[in-house]
């Protein structure tokens, strides 16, 4: 579970190989050195440019090539977060170079 909150795809093959690896005493648990070092290294494994790639489709869900307006409010909707159109407006005005809105 902490894993996936993380964002790792993680399979029950791979927990219990993880406890295989890392659950010395064998009590179906790991310690919080051994936890951290398997994170560090899937991260270390991961490709910035994908992970940025599905971040950005995240947003992007009319495939518009752009995240607009409408794409950041449904986000923030769906975080459950209250945001302004004016905060939105403003996040989107802070990275949009060529001022198109977006």
């Amino acid at each position: 579970v902490a894993m996936r909150a993380l964002g790792f795809e993680v399979k029950k093959v791979d927990v219990l190989k993880i406890l295989k690896d890392y659950d010395r005493e064998g009590t179906g648990k790991i310690t919080f050195a051994d936890f951290s070092k398997v994170v560090t290294d899937r991260i270390l494994e991961r490709d910035p440019k994908e992970e940025i790639l599905k971040a950005f489709k995240l947003f992007d869900d009319d495939e518009s090539g752009r995240i607009s307006l409408r794409n950041l409010r449904r986000v923030a909707r769906e975080l459950g977060e209250n945001i302004s159109d004016e905060e939105l407006r403003s996040m989107i005005d802070e990275f949009d170079t060529d001022g198109d809105g977006e």
